[in-house]
């Protein structure tokens, strides 16, 4: 796989391989973009935001993204915290963004800190570094589970 650069990126979505919507040039990276937040949820404390919310130390969150990405058949994304958020006791654990995947993101993080952190909507919150596969997958993310398919906000296991 190779790592697509911020030129490469333009250009996937230029061509059509690749969505961002909306689409930010400042959010944009040398290797990927920023996505930033739109919604926070603390589960089970019936806690949602759609201006701030302040995570208590020891709970656990959700934060859907303002962006809705789309992946070709030739693109997958890897997602990394940004590391102001971890040097700030967040921990999240992220996975690949699959080809063929269409939606918003729901992302998962743990305030690890003895602080309260204060999440607002639009600030970035993690990246995208997007990778050009070695061929088109035989079956897109929409083909085989597409659990997640079309999401928009923040969605919990289904």
């Amino acid at each position: 796989m190779v790592t697509l650069s911020d030129e490469a990126i333009l250009s996937a979505i230029n061509d059509g391989e690749l969505g961002i919507e909306p689409f930010n040039k400042e959010n944009l990276t040398p290797n990927g973009y920023d996505l930033t937040i739109d919604e926070v949820e603390i589960p089970n404390e019936n806690k949602t935001s759609k201006g701030k919310l302040v995570i208590p130390p020891g709970k656990r969150f959700a934060v859907s993204t303002k962006e809705r990405i789309e992946c070709g058949q030739n693109v997958c994304a890897q997602l990394w915290l940004r590391t102001s958020w971890a040097r700030k006791g967040i921990i999240c654990s992220f996975g690949k963004i699959d080809s063929g995947f269409n939606g918003t993101l729901t992302l998962l993080g743990f305030n690890s800190s003895t602080e309260n952190i204060e999440l607002k909507i639009g600030g970035t919150f993690a990246q995208m570094v997007f990778e050009m596969m070695s061929g088109p997958a035989a079956s897109l993310y929409s083909e085989r589970s597409g659990n997640y398919q079309n999401q928009k906000g923040i969605t919990w296991s289904k």
